[in-house]
């Protein structure tokens, strides 16, 4: 993608008119309590299906006004809707089913672990889009963000279908050959980008932590554990993520977000992007890539001069899993060290990651939300104007 269609598309003001913009989010934000109870009673039959969806309807509006208050030029639905950033689309892909058990992975906090259990996968039949997922959820997005506003549609990439279960999650009597598996996949997600360009997105992103485990060596030994070939992983993730973007609709921005892990304010993996780093940002067909850079544990910029011209890198410099607000100071000192290695015009500024990646949510108030995002905004308008 030529330099002058992404850096340099920015207004009189410094203001950049398309995706990514210099301030903006991940996608998931922290449900509201009324909107957790309102999923428990729905799960337990004391509340119609009609219900939840119009209570879920008001929370969306009033999280929609909130991101557009704060200054931000995109808004998501915070996929309020969904149990899981990922696994509420995959399941929806035909050929995939909930398997018995379930996935056990394990999270990392300060304080020790704890355990995320999401059903497993089983690919019971050939890979395919038997309809737009997340078709109405965006639809409605686009109704309530007005004028102004850049509705954003997030999710998972094709690469955490597979990283969920490898090739045992694959029956064998479907696909012998994995390749066959891999050629319906990027089909499927080919389709899916297709149709949501249809209905009028203009902004979608892959989420993708796949990518980012693999800079761990405990990751890439698990992954080897279960008979990958871990030190070309990531080329073939990237390679099948490519191919689901080959025939991208003009007009329409596609950034991936990577980060280690996030669920109630805990992680996975660690280790910077290096190992990924000449891979992913020469060779992945996105506009942008929005990166965890929160702490320690994200490693330093130096990956980031694989970056070429005219993709963008959105800076994940504020946590979302821990509360206290970062100071602007500080902010611009990392963005200042970041532009050692990409030049300053071609960087952004976000959270790390989501608020709130599953339901639970990270262990964030609505008010700390609320003062990271107005913090990100008023940081951006300092530094690009």
């Amino acid at each position: 993608m030529a330099e002058a269609q992404t850096v340099n598309e920015t207004s009189a003001s410094g203001r950049r008119t398309r995706p990514p913009f210099r301030a903006d989010h991940v996608g998931s934000l922290l449900r509201p309590r009324k909107l957790l109870r309102a999923r428990d009673e729905f799960a337990q039959g004391r509340l119609p299906e009609e219900e939840l969806h119009e209570l879920e309807d008001a929370a969306i509006r009033e999280v929609v006004r909130m991101q557009r208050d704060v200054g931000l030029q995109s808004a998501t639905d915070g996929e309020f809707r969904r149990a899981t950033w990922h696994m509420d689309f995959i399941y929806q892909l035909g050929g995939i089913e909930k398997a018995p058990g379930d996935i056990r992975i394990k999270f990392h906090n300060e304080q020790g672990e704890i355990e995320f259990t999401p059903a497993a996968i089983h690919v019971a039949d050939k890979v395919h889009l038997d309809h737009p997922i997340f078709a109405e959820h965006f639809k409605f997005l686009q109704s309530a963000v007005g004028e102004g506003v850049t509705p954003k549609l997030t999710i998972p990439s094709p690469s955490m279908v597979h990283y969920r279960g490898g090739r045992a999650a694959i029956d064998p009597n479907v696909y012998p050959d994995v390749d066959a598996f891999w050629a319906d996949l990027t089909t499927a997600y080919a389709d899916e980008v297709q149709a949501v360009a249809q209905l009028g997105c203009t902004y979608l992103q892959f989420d993708d932590t796949s990518l980012a485990y693999l800079n761990d060596p405990v990751q890439r030994e698990q992954m080897a554990s279960k008979g990958e070939d871990a030190e070309h992983l990531h080329e073939t993730y990237i390679r099948h993520i490519n191919e689901a973007l080959e025939h991208k609709p003009e007009g329409l921005t596609i950034t991936t977000h990577m980060c280690r892990g996030n669920f109630r304010s805990s992680w996975v993996a660690e280790g910077g992007y290096d190992f990924v780093a000449e891979a992913l940002f020469g060779g992945l067909n996105v506009d942008g890539f929005f990166l965890e850079y929160d702490d320690a544990r994200s490693g330093g910029f130096e990956p980031l001069r694989f970056v070429p011209k005219g993709k963008l890198v959105v800076l994940g410099l504020v946590t979302t899993k821990r509360g206290e607000l970062e100071e602007k100071d500080q902010l611009k000192r990392r963005i200042e060290e970041a532009s050692k290695h990409v030049p300053v015009e071609q960087l952004c500024l976000s959270p790390q990651c989501g608020f709130s990646s599953t339901v639970e949510g990270n262990v964030v108030t609505y008010e700390q939300e609320v003062a990271k995002l107005r913090r990100i905004v008023e940081t951006a308008e300092e530094v690009w104007g």
